[in-house]
Protein backbone atom coordinates (compact mmCIF):
# COMPACT_ATOMS: atom_id res chain seq x y z
CA UNK A 1 0.00 0.00 0.00
CA UNK A 2 1.16 3.33 -1.22
CA UNK A 3 1.95 5.42 1.80
CA UNK A 4 0.41 8.72 2.12
CA UNK A 5 0.67 11.34 4.63
CA UNK A 6 -2.43 9.94 6.85
CA UNK A 7 -0.82 6.53 7.01
CA UNK A 8 3.02 7.37 7.52
CA UNK A 9 2.27 7.70 11.25
CA UNK A 10 0.64 3.95 11.81
CA UNK A 11 4.00 2.88 10.04
CA UNK A 12 6.10 5.06 12.02
CA UNK A 13 4.08 3.69 15.38
CA UNK A 14 4.70 -0.02 14.04
CA UNK A 15 8.31 0.55 13.83
CA UNK A 16 8.66 2.30 17.11
CA UNK A 17 5.91 0.31 18.95
CA UNK A 18 7.92 -1.06 22.41
CA UNK A 19 4.96 -2.59 24.23
CA UNK A 20 1.98 -0.43 22.11
CA UNK A 21 2.03 1.26 18.97
CA UNK A 22 -1.13 3.71 20.18
CA UNK A 23 0.76 4.54 23.66
CA UNK A 24 3.88 6.22 20.69
CA UNK A 25 0.83 7.38 18.53
CA UNK A 26 -0.65 8.93 21.68
CA UNK A 27 2.86 10.27 22.33
CA UNK A 28 3.70 12.01 19.45
CA UNK A 29 -0.20 13.68 19.42
CA UNK A 30 0.62 15.24 22.94
CA UNK A 31 3.78 16.25 21.76
CA UNK A 32 1.88 17.78 18.92
CA UNK A 33 -0.41 19.59 20.67
CA UNK A 34 1.75 21.12 23.17
CA UNK A 35 3.89 22.09 20.31
CA UNK A 36 0.87 23.75 18.61
CA UNK A 37 -0.32 25.19 22.05
CA UNK A 38 2.64 27.09 23.39
CA UNK A 39 5.86 26.00 20.48
CA UNK A 40 7.76 28.70 18.64
CA UNK A 41 4.99 28.86 16.50
CA UNK A 42 3.12 31.13 18.71
CA UNK A 43 -0.19 29.87 18.22
CA UNK A 44 -1.14 31.67 21.21
CA UNK A 45 -0.83 35.27 20.31
CA UNK A 46 -3.33 34.39 17.30
CA UNK A 47 -7.15 35.13 18.76
CA UNK A 48 -9.07 32.52 17.32
CA UNK A 49 -6.57 29.52 18.66
CA UNK A 50 -7.36 31.58 22.32
CA UNK A 51 -10.57 31.44 21.83
CA UNK A 52 -10.64 27.76 21.33
CA UNK A 53 -8.53 27.09 24.19
CA UNK A 54 -10.53 29.77 26.35
CA UNK A 55 -13.50 27.89 25.67
CA UNK A 56 -12.85 24.71 26.61
CA UNK A 57 -9.95 25.01 28.95
CA UNK A 58 -7.58 22.43 30.44
CA UNK A 59 -7.64 19.64 33.05
CA UNK A 60 -5.23 19.96 35.96
CA UNK A 61 -3.04 16.90 34.33
CA UNK A 62 -2.54 19.24 31.47
CA UNK A 63 -1.87 22.65 33.24
CA UNK A 64 0.53 20.49 34.85
CA UNK A 65 2.25 19.84 31.83
CA UNK A 66 2.15 22.93 30.13
CA UNK A 67 4.06 24.28 32.97
CA UNK A 68 6.33 21.86 32.88
CA UNK A 69 6.87 23.09 29.02
CA UNK A 70 8.70 25.84 29.99
CA UNK A 71 6.73 28.87 27.76
CA UNK A 72 5.93 31.47 30.65
CA UNK A 73 4.78 34.12 28.15
CA UNK A 74 2.53 31.62 26.33
CA UNK A 75 1.12 30.40 29.62
CA UNK A 76 0.27 33.68 30.74
CA UNK A 77 -1.48 34.68 27.83
CA UNK A 78 -3.06 31.85 27.44
CA UNK A 79 -4.49 32.00 31.74
CA UNK A 80 -5.04 35.75 30.77
CA UNK A 81 -7.82 35.14 27.91
CA UNK A 82 -9.21 32.21 29.84
CA UNK A 83 -9.14 33.84 33.17
CA UNK A 84 -11.03 36.97 31.55
CA UNK A 85 -13.70 34.47 29.95
CA UNK A 86 -14.34 32.48 33.14
CA UNK A 87 -14.75 35.54 35.16
CA UNK A 88 -17.37 37.04 32.67
CA UNK A 89 -18.74 33.29 32.96
CA UNK A 90 -18.46 33.39 36.94
CA UNK A 91 -20.59 36.59 37.17
CA UNK A 92 -23.46 35.29 34.91
CA UNK A 93 -23.71 32.41 37.24
CA UNK A 94 -23.68 34.10 40.73
CA UNK A 95 -25.80 36.85 39.67
CA UNK A 96 -28.54 34.44 38.39
CA UNK A 97 -28.00 32.21 41.54
CA UNK A 98 -30.25 31.51 43.87
CA UNK A 99 -29.81 28.81 47.04
CA UNK A 100 -32.19 26.10 46.98
CA UNK A 101 -34.81 25.96 49.96
CA UNK A 102 -34.35 22.82 51.90
CA UNK A 103 -37.31 20.78 52.70
CA UNK A 104 -37.58 19.41 55.98
CA UNK A 105 -36.20 15.75 54.45
CA UNK A 106 -33.57 17.64 53.09
CA UNK A 107 -32.15 18.27 56.53
CA UNK A 108 -31.74 14.29 57.54
CA UNK A 109 -29.71 13.95 54.52
CA UNK A 110 -25.51 14.25 55.53
CA UNK A 111 -23.89 13.32 52.50
CA UNK A 112 -23.55 15.47 49.79
CA UNK A 113 -24.62 13.85 46.33
CA UNK A 114 -22.32 15.56 44.23
CA UNK A 115 -23.20 13.75 41.09
CA UNK A 116 -26.53 15.14 40.74
CA UNK A 117 -25.89 18.61 42.34
CA UNK A 118 -29.12 20.65 42.84
CA UNK A 119 -26.74 23.44 43.10
CA UNK A 120 -26.19 25.38 39.69
CA UNK A 121 -22.84 27.02 40.55
CA UNK A 122 -21.33 23.21 41.25
CA UNK A 123 -23.06 22.35 38.38
CA UNK A 124 -21.38 24.47 35.77
CA UNK A 125 -17.89 23.71 37.38
CA UNK A 126 -18.59 20.31 37.06
CA UNK A 127 -19.21 21.01 33.30
CA UNK A 128 -16.15 22.91 32.90
CA UNK A 129 -14.22 20.08 34.49
CA UNK A 130 -15.23 17.72 31.82
CA UNK A 131 -13.46 19.75 29.13
CA UNK A 132 -9.57 20.17 28.14
CA UNK A 133 -8.46 21.36 25.33
CA UNK A 134 -5.41 19.24 25.09
CA UNK A 135 -7.34 16.00 25.60
CA UNK A 136 -9.58 16.84 23.29
CA UNK A 137 -7.17 17.47 20.63
CA UNK A 138 -5.32 14.40 21.73
CA UNK A 139 -8.56 11.64 21.59
CA UNK A 140 -9.63 12.99 18.34
CA UNK A 141 -5.91 12.40 16.50
CA UNK A 142 -5.67 9.44 18.51
CA UNK A 143 -9.27 8.15 17.42
CA UNK A 144 -8.39 8.76 13.59
CA UNK A 145 -5.56 7.14 13.63
CA UNK A 146 -6.83 4.06 15.65
CA UNK A 147 -9.76 3.95 12.39
CA UNK A 148 -6.84 3.98 9.71
CA UNK A 149 -4.82 1.27 11.68
CA UNK A 150 -7.67 -1.18 10.94
CA UNK A 151 -8.59 0.66 7.38
CA UNK A 152 -4.84 0.11 6.46
CA UNK A 153 -4.88 -4.02 8.22
CA UNK A 154 -7.98 -4.33 5.99
CA UNK A 155 -5.74 -3.36 2.59
CA UNK A 156 -2.18 -3.37 3.40
CA UNK A 157 -1.35 -6.93 4.18
CA UNK A 158 2.50 -5.54 5.52
CA UNK A 159 0.56 -3.83 8.98
CA UNK A 160 -1.20 -7.29 9.68
CA UNK A 161 2.45 -8.83 9.47
CA UNK A 162 3.57 -5.93 11.34
CA UNK A 163 1.07 -6.53 13.97
CA UNK A 164 1.85 -10.28 14.28
CA UNK A 165 5.39 -9.33 15.09
CA UNK A 166 5.00 -6.74 17.55
CA UNK A 167 4.44 -6.80 21.07
CA UNK A 168 1.43 -6.31 21.15
CA UNK A 169 -1.00 -3.52 22.86
CA UNK A 170 -1.14 -2.09 26.24
CA UNK A 171 -4.43 -3.08 27.95
CA UNK A 172 -5.61 0.41 27.87
CA UNK A 173 -5.49 1.09 24.24
CA UNK A 174 -6.44 -2.78 23.60
CA UNK A 175 -10.08 -1.70 24.93
CA UNK A 176 -10.16 0.71 21.80
CA UNK A 177 -8.26 -1.72 19.49
CA UNK A 178 -11.39 -4.74 20.19
CA UNK A 179 -14.05 -1.99 20.11
CA UNK A 180 -12.64 -1.05 16.92
CA UNK A 181 -11.94 -4.22 15.39
CA UNK A 182 -15.68 -5.08 15.87
CA UNK A 183 -16.85 -2.02 14.24
CA UNK A 184 -14.48 -1.94 10.88
CA UNK A 185 -14.01 -5.83 10.45
CA UNK A 186 -16.49 -8.38 8.93
CA UNK A 187 -16.96 -12.08 10.51
CA UNK A 188 -14.20 -13.35 8.73
CA UNK A 189 -11.74 -10.86 9.32
CA UNK A 190 -12.73 -10.49 12.91
CA UNK A 191 -11.59 -14.24 13.49
CA UNK A 192 -7.96 -14.11 11.71
CA UNK A 193 -7.38 -10.96 13.84
CA UNK A 194 -8.61 -12.57 17.23
CA UNK A 195 -6.78 -15.84 16.58
CA UNK A 196 -3.40 -14.01 16.48
CA UNK A 197 -3.95 -11.35 18.62
CA UNK A 198 -5.34 -12.88 21.35
CA UNK A 199 -2.34 -15.59 22.10
CA UNK A 200 -0.24 -12.24 21.33
CA UNK A 201 -1.31 -10.52 23.93
CA UNK A 202 -1.04 -13.19 26.47
CA UNK A 203 2.34 -14.37 25.35
CA UNK A 204 3.28 -10.95 25.60
CA UNK A 205 2.05 -10.06 29.48
CA UNK A 206 3.35 -13.27 30.39
CA UNK A 207 6.80 -12.19 29.34
CA UNK A 208 6.74 -8.89 31.07
CA UNK A 209 5.60 -11.18 33.80
CA UNK A 210 8.96 -13.00 33.43
CA UNK A 211 10.95 -9.78 33.09
CA UNK A 212 9.55 -8.52 36.31
CA UNK A 213 10.07 -11.50 37.87
CA UNK A 214 13.81 -11.89 37.47
CA UNK A 215 14.06 -8.30 37.92
CA UNK A 216 12.89 -9.39 41.82
CA UNK A 217 15.43 -12.38 41.45
CA UNK A 218 18.46 -9.95 41.05
CA UNK A 219 18.28 -8.95 44.19
CA UNK A 220 18.82 -12.31 45.95
CA UNK A 221 22.63 -11.95 46.55
CA UNK A 222 23.26 -15.89 44.56
CA UNK A 223 22.10 -13.73 41.20
CA UNK A 224 24.42 -10.34 41.96
CA UNK A 225 26.55 -11.77 39.37
CA UNK A 226 23.78 -12.94 37.31
CA UNK A 227 22.70 -11.16 33.46
CA UNK A 228 20.32 -8.61 34.20
CA UNK A 229 18.31 -10.16 30.84
CA UNK A 230 15.45 -8.32 29.56
CA UNK A 231 14.67 -6.83 32.84
CA UNK A 232 16.36 -3.64 33.94
CA UNK A 233 13.61 -1.36 32.69
CA UNK A 234 10.71 -3.74 33.87
CA UNK A 235 9.14 -1.72 35.86
CA UNK A 236 8.29 1.07 33.71
CA UNK A 237 7.09 -1.23 30.80
CA UNK A 238 5.13 -3.15 33.24
CA UNK A 239 3.65 0.17 34.19
CA UNK A 240 3.13 0.89 30.85
CA UNK A 241 1.28 -2.33 29.59
CA UNK A 242 -1.25 -1.70 31.78
CA UNK A 243 -1.87 1.69 31.76
CA UNK A 244 -1.10 3.24 28.60
CA UNK A 245 1.26 5.86 30.36
CA UNK A 246 5.19 6.21 29.83
CA UNK A 247 5.87 6.53 33.44
CA UNK A 248 9.57 6.61 32.89
CA UNK A 249 9.15 9.95 29.93
CA UNK A 250 11.08 12.71 31.25
CA UNK A 251 9.13 16.06 30.89
CA UNK A 252 8.30 17.51 27.49
CA UNK A 253 9.61 21.22 27.44
CA UNK A 254 10.29 23.87 25.06
CA UNK A 255 12.67 23.58 22.23
CA UNK A 256 14.55 27.04 22.88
Amino acid sequence: MKEQIHTIPINDALNNAGECPLCYIKERAFKHTMDFCLGSGASYMESDIREMTDTMGFCGYHFKKMFEYGNSLGNAWILKTHYKRTIEEMDKQFKKFTPSKKSFKDKFIKNADTEFSKNSIANWIAKRDEKCFICDSIEKTYRAYLDTLFYMYVRDPSIKEALKNSRGFCLEHFKDVCITADAKLNSEQLKEFYDFMLPLMEENFKRIYGDISWFIEKFDYRNKDADWKESKDAIPRGMQKLSGEYVDHPNYESKK
